[in-house]
């Protein structure tokens, strides 16, 4: 019997609030460098992870509305063509992502082998992992339902845990699962640690698609039923697959641990010990990063007298710190983070307050990502915002309309083609075109370089919800 193809599914759900100011809704952990060292995203390096296993088949990736034109910009940076972008209209844990993938990969292959990870991983020893997967896919080729239980190495509370029923050694293979644990408290975290039966949940599984699909309709049938309907229903958008969206909202939203794996006779868990993190807070990325001889994490203009122990990272300003022992120090654009150290998970708290009290540097940042490019929000008030944009080259603005403000582009390098009505013009550096009040207009950049320019709006009301939309190259219906 020939061995099925691997298909990666990606979930790159999540805001990542624990790691804020860095990361935020509108651009969360997945997408972003975290520490000074990695040169790609945490999504781009769990891709690269996986780049020299046999037998890959097309990348299937779940994300929301927000986030489609990051994910599909960040495969375009690792020249990666082959993959599927599924769009769900809203989040729904882990069990419908993963039976959305699975229902789309037989689509691919008569039953291909689904690999689930994390977007947001650090894995250190690669070598190691990929081992562990390839003893997954032996067993998942036998219709077991395999998750990677990550060896612990400290009481930790913030996970699950996984309690398989034989004790794992040094030799690596698959266990049965026995139960899983939801997050303990430090007491019982302690206790679990000591017993060689029990693993951290890591979230990552390896099974046949129609194995899996088999057990959801057994345990969960109608999240299969709504997620069936939901593909056949959806549309396609340029790379992405949008989910219909009623019959998605009526998926449960719980895990495939608590819809599946927690039920099932065909669990197994394999230990995990190869640097695994799921950088969950700031005092996770402090542990997985190379320190000084002070044990002190430095990115950017900082100066450090007698400070040990910290994690310290600033984006714009300089940052001196003297007589500091175990903080977190994160400076961006328009916020500061200043933590104990061990007090970084409240972090997550503090952001859910933001946005309750719609405070919006809890959750946008002042760089936000669109399909043509990016802006910078320079500086705002009531009437007026100055703003620096970005354009690709070769790409383009919707054409839209303001109904309370206008606007005066400056360019400030590269070509600008712009139309406001009827009347078109290229503009070069140092001119500028004035946008009236209710006036049709595009910007495009014909060019083979980025284009930038300055941005002044000024009216009644400057809000990024005031667009109306004529027409648009990646199918926006609203301000996005």
């Amino acid at each position: 019997m020939s061995k099925s193809s691997i298909v990666p599914l990606i979930l790159c759900g999540g805001s990542g609030s624990r790691l804020w100011p860095l990361s935020r809704e509108s651009f969360p952990k997945q997408f972003i460098s975290i520490k000074k060292e990695d040169k790609f995203s945490l999504l781009q390096n769990t891709i690269k992870r996986i780049s020299t296993l046999k037998n890959i088949k097309k990348l299937i990736l779940v994300c929301n509305e927000e986030h489609r034109f990051i994910v599909a910009e960040q495969m375009r940076e690792l020249n990666i063509e082959d993959f599927v972008i599924l769009l769900e209209p809203f989040g729904r844990n882990t069990a419908p992502a993963i039976t959305l993938a699975a229902l789309k990969s037989i689509e691919l292959e008569e039953d291909p082998t689904l690999l689930v990870l994390s977007s947001d991983h650090e894995i250190k020893n690669i070598e190691k992992f990929l081992k562990v997967v390839d003893i997954g896919f032996k067993f998942a080729e036998k219709n077991k339902l395999v998750t990677f239980g990550v060896v612990p190495k400290s009481p930790e509370i913030g996970y699950g845990y996984i309690k398989s029923k034989e004790p794992f050694g040094d030799i690596l293979e698959g266990f049965d699962i026995e139960s899983f644990i939801e997050k303990p408290d430090l007491e019982t975290a302690q206790r679990l640690i000591k017993d060689k039966r029990y693993t951290w949940n890591s979230g990552m599984f390896m099974f046949k698609a129609k194995e899996i699909i088999k057990e959801i309709n057994k345990y969960s049938p109608g999240i299969l039923l709504s997620c069936k309907k939901a593909i056949n229903k959806s549309k396609f958008d340029l790379v992405f697959q949008r989910l219909d969206k009623i019959s998605f909202e009526k998926c449960d939203d719980i895990s495939i641990d608590v819809a599946v794996m927690e039920k099932t006779t065909r669990g197994i868990v394999i230990p995990l010990d190869a640097g695994w993190s799921d950088i969950g807070s700031w005092e996770s990325a402090w542990e997985t990063s190379k320190k000084d001889v002070d044990g002190n994490y430095m990115e950017g203009n900082i100066v450090l007298e007698n400070t040990k122990n910290s994690f310290i990272r600033s984006e714009h300003r300089l940052i001196v710190g003297i007589d500091l022992n175990d903080l977190i120090i994160v400076e961006t654009r328009d916020a500061i983070l200043i933590s104990n150290k061990n007090s970084s998970q409240k972090v997550k708290n503090i952001v859910k307050n933001f946005k309750k009290d719609q405070i919006p540097e809890g959750y946008k940042h002042t760089k936000i990502y669109r399909p043509w490019g990016h802006y910078l929000s320079l500086v705002e008030a009531n009437r007026w915002q100055v703003k620096l944009i970005s354009v690709k080259p070769g790409e383009k603005l919707s054409l839209q309309m303001h109904h309370h403000r206008s606007e005066h582009w400056v360019v400030v390098n590269g070509t600008a083609r712009v139309e406001v009505d009827e009347k078109v013009e290229v503009l070069s550096e140092n001119q500028s075109v004035y946008i009236p009040l209710g006036s049709k207009h595009r910007l495009i950049n014909p060019g083979k370089i980025p284009l930038t320019l300055i941005e002044v709006q000024s009216g009644s009301y400057v809000g990024e919800d005031d667009i109306v939309r004529f027409e648009d190259f990646y199918g926006r219906s609203d301000y996005l």
